[in-house]
């Protein structure tokens, strides 16, 4: 369902799962040509901090924004800001629920507020944050 900014209220929220590959590693990598060791099996730099290597955060940032595209409010916007902070590392296998929720409706402006917190399978907390939409006129 697609929401009008007239729609919208404060409180809305709406969730998105999905689990991160080895696979969608490789295809972010790919496409961004970023191939920081942090990110590869088979380089050893990460196992002086973390227990595997890490998904890069992009892709993490993409279960947001597919969040807003597909659930809420899922008509056309533009991503005006993002304010993100990363408490946890994501690693392949990992299931990240992506949950945003309404906290303030700017209707002179078109902007909507959104909350952002990311938590994996085990309900640890990983990403917190907040974004800004601009809501197309008319949508």
């Amino acid at each position: 369902m697609s929401y009008a900014i007239n729609e919208l209220c404060t409180g809305q929220t709406a969730r998105l799962q999905r689990t991160f590959t080895a696979e969608d590693v490789y295809l972010c990598n790919q496409l961004t040509n970023d191939f920081n060791a942090i990110y590869d099996p088979n380089q050893l730099i990460w196992k002086s901090q973390f227990s595997q290597p890490i998904v890069p955060g992009l892709l993490t940032e993409g279960l947001i924004t597919q969040t807003i595209t597909d659930k809420l409010p899922a008509c056309a916007c533009i991503l005006l800001q993002k304010e993100l902070v990363y408490y946890h590392p994501v690693h392949i296998g990992d299931c990240i629920t992506a949950e945003l929720s309404i906290i303030d409706i700017n209707l002179e402006r078109n902007w909507v507020t959104q909350k952002v917190t990311c938590y994996n399978q085990a309900g640890t907390e990983i990403i917190k944050g907040q974004v800004v939409l601009f809501i197309l006129p008319g949508m």
